[in-house]
């Protein structure tokens, strides 16, 4: 994957395709501001030694987007105020993650300080939604885009007409809404309105990561994958089951997947979304330590609005 450049917006691939646990970073060249610091140490060694590294924001505040956050320990960084937390204190970082089980909360601990380099930090200043930034060159506009964090920000850059979406990155896996603090609801609000920014160009945080045409079918997609994980899950309570029953059926990731305190706690977050989610809308309920669908035909349901969107 080769780094491109669409005047002063910088697209810096990750390694492996930005594929988690790295992902792409921006730089934005004059103004010197980096954005997710995770991609390829190497170069972005060579970007602060050679261009200036003045700033640095992050989209949101997910270990695999600060992994080299250390190479700027003397540069100003900038977050939302709500995804700041976690940042600041590594047990406020577990906790935001929903790890409550003693064995897996050890091993994302382990992995958070040694792997993604973990280092408390308290960020300079806040980006605010509806931020509007002013550069020699470029015009920055701020998009708050709850649901995959309380605080997750995209950037349009309005010049080049480039839209940068963070980690609503168009995968075929979907979103993710596993965190203690993250929705579904506001997951689906947050895609329809990124869908309607009038962008020319867009760049995610993993994987594909440039797209030079418009991802109307890959919007789409993406969104669906929520409506079809919450399909297999009502399906899957035709009898009463246990969350521990669910998450052995593996709807989210198909099969059991080595590291298991990695895939396992990714499934159970996933499934507790939904279970949440549906609990509210009145489509199941909790009964004896058991999940069981209260509507007769499942047909019935995924017919009307599911979580905040449309099947």
């Amino acid at each position: 994957m080769e780094e491109r450049h669409f005047g002063t917006v910088w697209f810096i691939p990750g390694e492996n395709k930005g594929k988690y646990p790295f992902c792409h970073s921006v730089y934005i060249d004059g103004a010197g501001i980096l954005i997710d610091p995770a991609s390829d140490r190497r170069r972005l060694e060579e970007i602060r030694d050679q261009h200036g590294v003045k700033a640095v924001w992050l989209s949101h505040w997910h270990e695999d987007h600060f992994t080299h956050l250390d190479l700027f320990e003397d540069v100003p960084l900038w977050i939302s105020h709500a995804d700041a937390p976690p940042l600041s204190d590594l047990e406020v970082l577990l906790d935001w993650y929903g790890l409550h089980d003693r064995e897996q909360r050890e091993y994302w601990r382990q992995a958070i300080i040694n792997q993604f380099r973990f280092r408390p930090r308290r960020p300079h200043g806040f980006l605010r939604d509806g931020d509007t930034i002013r550069l020699d060159t470029l015009t920055v506009d701020v998009i708050g885009s709850p649901g995959h964090t309380p605080g997750h920000m995209a950037f349009f850059f309005r010049e080049p007409a480039v839209l940068f979406l963070g980690d609503y990155d168009l995968t075929r896996f979907g979103p993710w809404y596993g965190d203690a603090y993250s929705s579904i609801e506001e997951t689906i609000s947050s895609l329809q309105r990124l869908k309607k920014i009038p962008a020319r160009l867009w760049l995610t945080g993993h994987e594909t990561g440039v797209f030079e045409e418009p991802p109307n079918e890959l919007w789409e997609k993406y969104e669906q994958v929520i409506y079809e994980r919450e399909g297999r899950l009502l399906q899957a309570l035709g009898h009463p089951k246990s969350l521990e029953d669910i998450v052995n059926l593996w709807l989210v990731y198909g099969r059991p997947r080595e590291p298991r305190a990695f895939f396992e706690f990714g499934e159970r977050a996933l499934i507790k979304k939904h279970l949440e989610c549906l609990e509210r809308r009145g489509a199941v309920r909790l009964e004896n330590g058991c999940y069981e669908k209260t509507l007769d035909e499942l047909s019935q349901y995924l017919q009307a609005h599911t979580c905040g969107g449309k099947v």
